[in-house]
Order: C-alpha cells, then structure tokens, then sequence
C-alpha cells in the first residue's frame, strides 16, 4: 500500500516540477520557470529546514550533547540528499527488488537478522543493507508493516512471522534491528509473544522510546498518536516490561535526528547506547556507525 501511495506522490511532484517549468518557460519566461523549478525541488529541503528548526529548539535542554551549527548542517544537508533516495525510489519503486535471504542449509547455525522498518517506510529502506548483508552470506528478512497508519499493536504478528522464519532457517536465535517507530514494534513483539530468550539482541536506530515532540503534531494517524511523549500507550508498555528486557537493547541516537526529539528520547534506561554525532533520522540508516553495530554484534569481520 505505501509503495502505491509514494508512487503517485513522487508522480504529483513530477507533475508540479514539469509545470513549474513548462509553463512560464512556454510563456516565454524562462527565469520564472528557473525559480519555479527550484521552488519544487528544494521543497522537501524547505520542510527539512522546519524539522530541523523545531529539533534544534526542544533540544536546547535535553542532556544530550548539543550539535555545533556545522553539524546541524551537515546533518540537513545529509538528509536532504537521503530522504529522495528513500521515499522517491527504493521505496515506492524498489520495495520488492531484494527478497528475503534464508539459503538452506548454508543458514544453519549462522545468526540471522530481522530488519524492522519506521513509520511510513516499507521493507525498501533496507536495500542497501540486505545487499550487504547477502554478500556477507548472512540469512535476513525484511519486514513491511501494515496497516501503513494502523496501531503499533496491529505488527507484532508480522514480526512474528519474520522471526519464526529466521528460527527455522538458522535454528539460531536472530538479531533484530528497528529504525524509528520499528523499535517500537519490536518491543511490542517483545511483550505480546514474551521473545526476550528468542532473541540475540536488538539494535534500534532512532527509536522514539519515550516518544517525540513532533508526534505532538499527530492528528490523523493511529501509531503517530502513539509515539507522543508520555501518551498511554507507551506508558502501558513500559508499565508491562521488566527492566531486564532492555538490558538485550543497543539503542543509536543523534544530537540532529529531526524526527525524534529531544535526542535522550531515544534511549531505553538499562540499555546500551551510542550516539551518532550529525546525522539525521533517515540518514541514520546509511550512517557508518549503524553498520558497524550490526557487524559487531554478528562478529563480522571489520572490512564487510
């Protein structure tokens, strides 16, 4: 469903570029069709700039470090280059183009991974790491979840699902790995299907688990609602959950992540963290520092 959805978002905005264009330069304007051009295609940048804005302002107070004015740029700057990849072509295009990884029997005894997508993404955000992950031979699935605006509630089946796969191929215990809202998802599986001896760990890449300011601004969405800070569905969660299960958790953070904010937010009590220096809520899917802790944590070799 998301995929059809970005599909025609990515068609609209090639629609208003080729008539903010086509338009005045017919009309024999063509620095008028230059702006206009321009206008469309720094527009995600423009909305970019709000985010960043309103996360560098709730983060005035937050004990995380706090970003310099170049990493905050260099953060945007980073994001502004992601987010097309992302949500113009992997994801509405590219979503289905790498299948699940679970070679048999090379997938026995080796420890495979669940990747758990964020709110409004699909399993395609994860193309450039199940492409690494299969040269390194190592046994993955990719989950969607959907309803794309249901409740969180509504996928911890479909990991699941994802899990029981994993189990099966390997005969291991898998590593689960969630950006943003699929750290969420992942506790709740945690919670519905009492997963914490089934699992190997997990790592969480900009996960609001204490919620985000800006889903503050969530009217229309069921799981935006739920990742509002000190709402009640994350409260009841944490209310269910022993201490000890994030003691399993490696969560990422970042000082400039423009989606979860303020930065602590993001980090369980007990858990593991790291933070990520100027980088941004998409971008940390691409950042180094992510791959680095899957790698470390399956005992990989350094130059995969």
């Amino acid at each position: 469903m998301l995929a059809r959805l970005e599909q025609g978002v990515v068609l609209a905005w090639l629609t208003a570029l080729a008539l903010a264009v086509g338009l005045p330069w017919h009309a024999g304007q063509p620095l008028k069709a230059l702006w206009g051009g321009a206008l469309v295609l720094c527009s995600h940048a423009l909305w970019l700039l709000l985010t960043f804005s309103l996360m560098r302002w709730r983060n005035l107070d937050d004990p995380a470090p706090r970003a310099s004015w170049a990493q905050w740029l260099s953060a945007w700057w980073g994001e502004v280059k992601a987010a097309p990849r992302v949500f113009g072509w992997r994801q509405p295009f590219r979503s289905n183009a790498l299948a699940d990884f679970l070679p048999e029997p090379a997938s026995r005894g080796r420890t495979g991974v669940l990747l758990v997508h964020g709110f409004v993404c699909n399993r395609g955000l994860w193309n450039p790491w199940m492409a690494r992950l299969r040269t390194a031979g190592v046994p993955h699935v990719a989950v969607t979840l959907e309803p794309v605006f249901g409740s969180i509630d509504e996928y911890p089946a479909l990991i699941e699902a994802g899990v029981r796969q994993l189990e099966l191929a390997t005969g291991e215990r898998p590593l689960l790995v969630g950006h943003s809202m699929g750290g969420l998802a992942i506790r709740a599986w945690l919670d519905r299907f009492h997963g914490d001896d089934r699992v190997a760990g997990v790592i969480t890449l900009g996960s609001p688990h204490h919620g985000t300011w800006l889903a503050k601004l969530s009217r229309w969405t069921l799981n935006g609602a739920q990742m509002r800070p000190d709402g009640d569905w994350l409260r009841a969660l944490a209310v269910r959950e022993p201490r000890s299960r994030h003691e399993l958790f490696l969560c990422l953070f970042s000082h400039c992540d423009n989606i979860v904010f303020p930065a602590s937010t993001a980090v369980l009590e007990g858990a593991r963290s790291k933070h990520v220096a100027a980088c941004a809520h998409v971008d940390l899917v691409h950042h180094p520092e992510g791959w680095a802790a899957l790698r470390d944590a399956l005992g990989l070799p350094g130059e995969v």
